[in-house]
């Protein structure tokens, strides 16, 4: 039998549409446990790969034939030796290439929204780190927000529709993941807006993201007024395009409420974060479509494989913003936390421009899964 090649975009799609896949995922249990590629219809087989040096001949009945199969490692040497020797027993298989070092990398555009005068809203779906970034399109001009790292895929994307980045927003000072928003405006002639109060240590300029901005983008509108948003950061800020979609940051994701202790601050921000998520945005339009920037777990994707939901539909089904007692919400969002993000520490550092690691060292700071949320 043959072995194939599996990309991170095959198997993006399989994740958006809901097909059935095998993994037999060759990593440690720790780095299994820990982050795997998550799908609906995924079944999985975590056996480390020196379990399996001497050959293969015992796990071939937990294998199934009737499936797609695809062997999964951290950087693709093992999976293609383990896929090698399941092919010699005559299975068809493919690996995933670059493992998932490149799973944690692929953006997937896919189109949301659309604006007046034949406008248009992207959002980018990196579904092996949970983050989400958007391209906002209006007569032949573009605007960015939370953009990853991954400079050309936005400026090749912008290049394809015909449209000039002239606006590149980070909503707050990320942890979670290294921003690509400055890289950007730097390329392309774009401004690079960031709050003011997430930016007393940046070592760059930048234009102040602050209550009643409003920026024209073709024919639409930009608003940030009265939607300074604090909480998971302090300088944390909310956008709203044209009165329908609201872009939240780290603040309030679908089924889940940002984590308010990534500066180290969790106790003095605790109080800003409710006042966010209970009054602030409670007198916003509940018909608002609602667009964060990450997710926590593969069941908060639509049926078209995005992130999205109606403001009031989240005060109804979001546990975090049906907290009436205050002291649960401070526990909840200061004790109950998940791990904190792979080197957030180092993230915040390089998105302040103090450091610059090169390329691999940013892969190896950003490995691991979406760690921004509370539930």
């Amino acid at each position: 039998m043959t072995v194939n090649t599996c990309t991170a975009a095959d198997v993006a799609r399989k994740v958006i549409e809901k097909k059935e896949l095998f993994i037999l995922d060759v990593r440690n249990e720790d780095a299994f446990e820990d982050w795997k590629i998550e799908g609906q219809k995924f079944e999985y087989l975590n056996i480390p790969y020196f379990e399996l040096l001497d050959g293969v001949e015992e796990i071939l009945p937990k294998i199934p034939t009737d499936k797609d199969v695809l062997i999964v490692c951290a950087k693709e040497g093992s999976s293609i030796m383990i896929a090698e020797m399941l092919s010699v027993e005559g299975l068809d298989v493919c690996y995933l290439a670059g493992g998932m070092k490149s799973w944690s990398m692929y953006l997937e555009p896919i189109k949301v929204g659309e604006l007046p005068n034949g406008g248009e809203l992207y959002q980018f779906i990196r579904l092996g780190k949970g983050c989400l970034s958007y391209m906002v399109i209006s007569e032949g001009e573009a605007a960015l927000i939370d953009a990853v790292r991954f400079t050309e895929v936005f400026t090749n994307f912008a290049h394809e529709k015909g449209v000039e980045i002239k606006h590149v927003f980070d909503t707050h000072l990320h942890a979670d993941h290294i921003s690509g928003g400055r890289a950007i405006a730097t390329a392309t002639g774009a401004k690079y807006y960031l709050p003011k109060a997430d930016a007393t240590e940046v070592v760059f300029e930048y234009t102040e993201l602050s209550d009643g901005l409003t920026v024209q983008l073709g024919s639409s509108k930009i608003d940030v007024g009265v939607l300074y948003s604090p909480g998971h950061t302090i300088g944390s800020t909310s956008l709203i395009i044209d009165g329908q979609y609201l872009f939240t940051g780290d603040i309030l994701f679908i089924d889940s409420i940002g984590r308010p202790d990534l500066a180290g601050l969790a106790e003095d921000w605790v109080g800003d974060l409710r006042e966010t998520l209970y009054r602030r945005y409670r007198e916003l339009a509940e018909d608002l479509i609602v667009h964060p920037s990450h997710f926590m777990k593969i069941d908060e994707l639509n049926v078209d494989g995005t992130v999205a939901k109606r403001l009031g539909d989240l005060f109804v089904e979001n546990h975090g913003l049906n907290i009436e007692d205050e002291d649960e919400f401070r526990t909840l969002v200061t004790e109950n936390l998940p791990p904190q993000p792979n080197a957030y520490q180092e993230i915040r550092r390089v998105n302040m421009g103090e450091i610059t690691p090169d390329n691999e060292a940013q892969t190896e700071m950003e490995i691991g899964p979406n760690r921004c949320a509370v539930r």
